[in-house]
């Protein structure tokens, strides 16, 4: 697993005096529910202590551009916050939290790889699924090896590579094959699918069946293939702050952001599907 911090600032700002008011109260106008979850952190309330020091953030690898983006986004309208990531497979986070990291948000690609924390005690209240996501295959640019279908990955000869089954990818990829009736043998099942996708951009296969963020996410260098069946394997994306998280007020506020409408449009952007 990787960390990641980013400083950079973010892009899109309003001009004047009034920006800075203008996105908190957007931030925290998305809706009841999410002023419900914010709590006291939600950025933008009067009530609010002013934020400081690091927030370590555990997320699914798939959520990797859109939450450095929002990160950034934080980081600017909490000037004295840091925002710390940990990206890779669900399974893996949960495993690392339930097993005494440190951390103060869990963002899974699944509600089954909640469950470990919450079922562990570990959630500092009920998890909220805040997007969704939906399958793709991806091959190479200009898709040499003419894939169209599910059923095109068990031809003779072609390279084609899973997320483990242990994962939210592999879980929701294995859904679909059963759904089409197709037994597929992998040249490799990989622990989160930005290692599947990596496979396809390097040309070490042909296909891989992964998110439809991460083809976005990968600008061209390689070619997204829809297929019915990935209708059935939707996966819910839940959150929640963690109990023994150590920045609880900058917990609840970078939860509040993400589920705001400008959360919301930054992984609407990334081609997530709303909760």
């Amino acid at each position: 697993m990787t960390r990641s911090v980013r400083r950079t600032r973010w892009p899109l700002r309003l001009a004047g005096a009034g920006a800075a008011a203008v996105l908190a109260l957007t931030a925290c106008s998305s809706s009841s529910d999410s002023s419900d979850a914010a709590g006291a952190g939600k950025p933008g309330s009067s009530a609010s202590p002013k934020l400081s020091g690091t927030l370590t953030v555990f997320a699914a690898a798939s959520l990797k551009e859109s939450f450095t983006t929002l990160g950034k986004e934080f980081e600017h309208r909490h000037p004295g916050t840091r925002v710390s990531f940990n990206f890779g497979g669900s399974d893996t986070l949960a495993a690392s939290i339930t097993g005494g990291a440190p951390a103060d948000v869990f963002a899974a690609g699944s509600p089954k790889t909640m469950k470990t924390v919450t079922d562990a005690g570990e959630a500092s209240g009920a998890p909220v699924t805040f997007v969704r996501n939906q399958l793709e295959i991806a091959t190479r640019p200009g898709n040499p090896a003419k894939v169209s279908s599910l059923k095109d990955l068990t031809r003779s000869g072609l390279k084609v590579v899973l997320c483990d089954r242990t994962v939210p990818c592999g879980a929701a990829a294995r859904k679909a094959l059963d759904a089409a009736g197709i037994e597929l043998t992998p040249v490799s099942y990989e622990q989160d699918v930005k290692s599947a996708l990596n496979k396809v951009e390097l040309d070490e296969a042909d296909a891989a069946v992964v998110y439809k963020t991460d083809v976005k996410a990968a600008k061209g260098k390689v070619r997204g293939v829809e297929f019915p069946e990935s209708a059935g394997a939707v996966n819910d994306y839940p959150i929640t702050a963690l109990k023994n998280g150590r920045n609880t007020g900058a917990a609840q506020a970078f939860i509040a952001l993400v589920r705001s409408a400008d959360g919301q449009k930054v992984l609407g952007e990334a081609g997530f599907l709303k909760p």
